[in-house]
Formats: structure tokens, sequence, C-alpha cells
């Protein structure tokens, strides 16, 4: 077997219709799964499977939206994959909000409310959800895509890098709770991607120049470069790899 093999896996992958977690769910079934698309809208959902389901066959991909938010809405999402595919073997928590840009002084709570929900509670919610099969079956991987922004602090998105510190701690958490059942929880903390989520920053020529003048790979990342790390953990080849964070933004962090 090879160690990046995903046949016979089925992942459900929140925020999927674009960027980094489609990125996760092309990669996944090229190597082999199942995989669940899921974000808010109908639409962007049943394009990307569709899409998947050309390239790799009829049957690969189903679409459930989903959003994050509503307790029920994860719980069909949990139950739609099961019904489609029998089983959960991989969980990716990729979906999170940043509805404010700006000092924590001027955050208002509403705003600081949906970051913690949708960042972090949701999450917990789908493992709650997944876990007991796993458990049952004494076998998964739950993958929570986290920032580099939980490493450090910012003037602008104080509320978002709270709420991606706490992921790295639930997943730490989550990995002493479920390690003896040989589930493995681990974090992949990007630094900054070109997608739609994070447009506003690197469309910020101020702010590029920032981020990039002292990386020593001197660019950005695209979300490709995070989906292999994705499929390490959840292949083979990342089954003695539990509770880490995983940095994967060319080397911003060290500089």
């Amino acid at each position: 077997m090879s160690l990046f093999d995903l046949q016979g896996q089925v992942a459900v992958i929140t925020g999927s219709s674009r960027g980094i977690g489609r990125a996760i769910a092309e990669r996944f079934a090229e190597a082999g799964a199942k995989v669940v698309i899921s974000s808010r809208k109908s639409g962007p959902c049943e394009e990307v499977a569709g899409a998947i389901n050309a390239a790799r066959g009829n049957g690969t991909a189903i679409a459930v939206p989903a959003n994050i938010s509503s307790k029920e809405d994860l719980q069909r999402l949990v139950d739609e994959t099961r019904k489609a595919f029998g089983k959960i073997t991989a969980l990716v928590c990729n979906a999170a909000a940043n509805p404010f840009y700006g000092p924590m002084s001027d955050l208002p709570d509403d705003a600081f409310n949906k970051i913690l929900q949708n960042n972090i509670v949701s999450n917990h919610w789908l493992v709650q959800m997944v876990a007991p099969e796993m458990i049952a079956r004494k076998d998964g991987s739950v993958i929570i895509v986290s920032s580099v922004g939980g490493l450090k602090g910012s003037p602008v998105l104080g509320a978002y890098c709270i709420s991606k510190a706490a992921d790295m701690q639930l997943a730490r958490n989550l990995a002493v709770e479920l390690g003896p059942s040989n589930i493995r929880v681990n974090c992949i903390a990007p630094g900054l991607i070109r997608t739609d989520f994070a447009r506003a920053l690197w469309e910020n020529p101020d702010v590029l120049k920032r981020v990039t003048a002292t990386a020593p790979l001197r660019r950005i990342g695209e979300p490709d470069e995070i989906a292999g790390c994705a499929v390490y953990l959840a292949a083979p080849a990342g089954r003695f790899t539990t509770g880490q964070v995983f940095v994967i933004d060319g080397g911003a962090t060290i500089a």
C-alpha cells in the first residue's frame, strides 16, 4: 500500500467549494477517497462535486450544503454522508469566518461571537458527531485548518487569531482524548494563501509587501500547497502523527 493511498476512505471537508478546502477535496479524490463537498451555498458545492466526478468518476464526490453555525445543518451533513457512503473516516474542519477587520477595541460583540462560534464551537460539534463511529472502528483522522494567526498577535485580526489559537488547543485536547481509540487529530496552520477568504490581505500591496519581504520563500502560498499536508495526515503516512500543528507559511513565522 502506498503511504499516501486514500482508497476506501470517506472525507467530509467543510468550506470546500473554493480555496484551501477545494484543493484538499481535489487531492483527496485524486488519492482515492470519496469526498463530501460542503459550504453554505448549494450551487458552488454542486459545481465542485461535478468537476471532481468528471475527473475521477461518478460517485467520487457529493455535495451537501451546510451552514457551520447551525448544529442541525452539521448533523444533516454527517447523516447525508453516511447515507451516501456508509461511513466517515476523515474529517477536515476547514470552514471559518472573519466578519471583522480592525482593532479589538472596535470589535462588536456579535462579530466576536460569530468568530468564536464558527471557528471553534462548530469544529467541536462536528468532531463529536463523527467521533463515535471512529471510536467504534478504532481508526480515523481529524484535521482542523487553523492559521499562523494563532501563533502571533495582530492589530487588525485579533478575534480571528484568538479563535485559531483555540483550534490548536482543541486539536491537542482531542488528540489526548481520542488517541487511545487510534484517532489522530492535527492542525494545519497556513500562512497567507491566495484565496478569496484572504483577498483583503494579499490584494493590499502594503500587506503583501510586508508579509513577503522577510519570508524566506519571498511569496505567498497557493491552496494546493496546503492540500498535500492534509493528504499526509489522513493517509497511512500520518498514522503516528497526532496533536501537532503543521505551519505552512513559506517560513514567515521563523524569519
